[in-house]
């Protein structure tokens, strides 16, 4: 017969186990290091390879932002040629990065650029100056968005020299965020409507991911042509969620127990980043799979913004180490 002690300690054990399993709860297992910054009070982790390697950027000791590229401890300053700010947005296994820079004395619009061993080179436009780069692939194809002759701005596709305008879904604009080994190009368009829709675009053709109800943005695809994003989920003045586009289906990841969420990377796994809100009203880096969305903490700080995953399932983006600033770049590695 179970005494009362031992019925008392049974439901002690059970409700801590179901407090873990609580959305915006769960606690996550592996370990958050702190990357550092070039001499500033921020930096920002965008991006993560399979070898490790991470990029970002970071804040000065004189105030600018630079590029950079972190590997085994050590953040390393990529420099900003022409201009005082630069962005890595991306990194491939080669070791290849895309981003965006200011241009002289800091002026907009952006430049994209492509760095490869010490050197960036700048990728032009797609007719005035405007153009930033978002994404990199292991064939060294380059995306991003570029300035037109009219100044609007379209999606491209950078490639041994030549930037193609990728269209849109009958609007104006077009943004093209990530891109995989297959070529396949996923971002967000307006339509002739003025909405913004998640696109995929394969060969010349831009297809329509389709929402939850009006609004959706794609911002990773993996080489599975498996696409993540946000879409709002019902109304004008309603939340967005993150969602995962499968073989024509789309499906609504939740949230950390708050009213929004987005995803913002997928790797070969199915492993999905991103952010999401709390019951709280604060934002958390999370790590959803096979349909349990984890949150992953923060550097010690309030909150916490996941952005890019890697395959062994290492996680990258920024957190404060105490209170709300300044944030850090972060590494976390489930192991």
């Amino acid at each position: 017969m179970r005494t009362k002690k031992a019925a008392v300690g049974f439901l002690i054990i059970l409700a801590l186990l179901l407090l873990a399993a609580a959305p915006g709860l769960t606690q996550p297992t592996g370990t958050m290091t702190d990357l550092g910054t070039l001499g500033g009070d921020e930096s920002y982790a965008l991006d993560v390879n399979n070898r490790g390697q991470v990029v970002g950027y970071a804040a000065t000791a004189d105030g600018g932002a630079h590029a950079f590229l972190w590997e085994d401890g050590v953040m390393a300053d990529l420099g900003t040629p022409a201009g005082v700010v630069s962005v890595a947005a991306a990194i491939n296994d080669r070791g290849q990065v895309a981003g965006y820079k200011t241009s002289p004395n800091n002026s907009l619009p952006y430049h994209a650029f492509l760095w490869e061993d010490g050197v960036m080179t700048d990728l032009g436009s797609l007719g005035l100056f405007g153009a930033e780069a978002r994404d990199i692939n292991n064939r060294g194809q380059v995306v991003g968005w570029s300035e037109d002759a009219n100044g609007n701005n379209h999606a491209f596709l950078w490639e041994n020299g030549v930037m193609t305008d990728l269209g849109t879904l009958g609007g104006i604009r077009s943004f093209a965020y990530a891109i995989n080994d297959r070529g396949q190009v996923v971002g967000y368009s307006y339509t002739a409507d003025g909405l913004d829709h998640a696109f995929l675009w394969e060969k010349g053709v831009m297809t329509d991911l389709g929402s939850l109800s009006d609004f959706s943005m794609a911002y990773g695809i993996n080489n599975r042509g498996q696409v993540v994003g946000q879409s709002r989920i019902a109304g004008v003045s309603s939340p967005y969620h993150a969602v995962l586009w499968e073989k024509g289906a789309i499906t609504d990841l939740g949230t950390l127990g708050g009213n929004s969420s987005r995803a913002q990377a997928i790797n070969e796994r199915g492993q999905v980043v991103g952010l999401a809100y709390t019951a709280g009203g604060l934002p958390f880096a999370f790590l959803w799979e096979k349909g349990l969305m984890t949150n992953l903490g923060t550097l010690g700080g309030s909150y916490s913004y996941g952005w890019g995953i890697n395959d062994p399932g290492q996680v990258v983006g920024q957190s404060p180490a105490a209170g709300d600033y300044p944030a850090h770049a972060f590494l976390w590695d489930p192991h």
